[in-house]
């Protein structure tokens, strides 16, 4: 009888790829690559964009892998985190060199990346998270993960002081932190 693979931790992989060891970063892709098309996707609105961006943070963990901080979160937020970050810096990048004509404006007819089950449960898990958010926070939410805007943005946009999106966000995100640990007591685990 075989012994049971047992799979390595996230962390363990990004100690792995701090040591140069591909093997490492392609079952950490294999982990993580739909989940985070989907953050890309959703904020660039284009598949191919989307797919360079993928690439490209992937590249930034094989290179800074060392940057991850265990004490500031989980290895799937902080790529999430890494992921986003990125794409609204792309997203921006894009608008003014396609307002200047430096860049062809790319028409994307795919429909969004082709999601697994376990990230459509992610995605059920998170929603409902959000819906049990008030109104002002999950807002700002919305504006500012999903649509890539700054807090100055909404400040300006909803004609509301920087402090107060600053606060409301920062609540609303404790808010679903909270959420998602009480959820791993019961057993879910990433």
């Amino acid at each position: 009888m075989k012994a049971r693979e047992v799979e390595p931790s996230d962390e363990s992989l990004i100690s792995d790829i701090t040591k140069q060891k591909r093997d490492a970063l392609a079952r950490l892709y294999g982990r993580y690559a739909a989940v985070l098309m989907g953050v890309a996707y959703r904020i660039l609105q284009n598949r191919v964009d989307a797919e360079d961006l993928l690439h490209d943070v992937f590249l930034e963990v094989w290179n800074k892998a060392g940057n991850y901080d265990r004490a500031r979160g989980k290895v799937k937020a902080w790529l999430v985190l890494l992921t986003r970050s990125r794409a609204i810096d792309r997203k921006r990048v894009l608008i003014i060199a396609r307002r200047h004509a430096m860049v062809a404006e790319q028409v994307d007819d795919a429909e969004a990346p082709e999601l697994r089950p376990d990230v459509l449960a992610d995605q059920a898990l998170v929603r409902a998270a959000v819906t049990r958010l008030d109104d002002r926070q999950r807002e700002i939410l919305q504006l500012s993960y999903f649509q890539g805007l700054s807090c100055r943005e909404i400040a300006e946009r909803g004609d509301t002081p920087l402090g107060t999106v600053k606060s409301r966000l920062r609540a609303a995100v404790h808010t679903l932190q909270a959420e998602f640990n009480r959820g791993e007591e019961f057993g879910d685990v990433d």
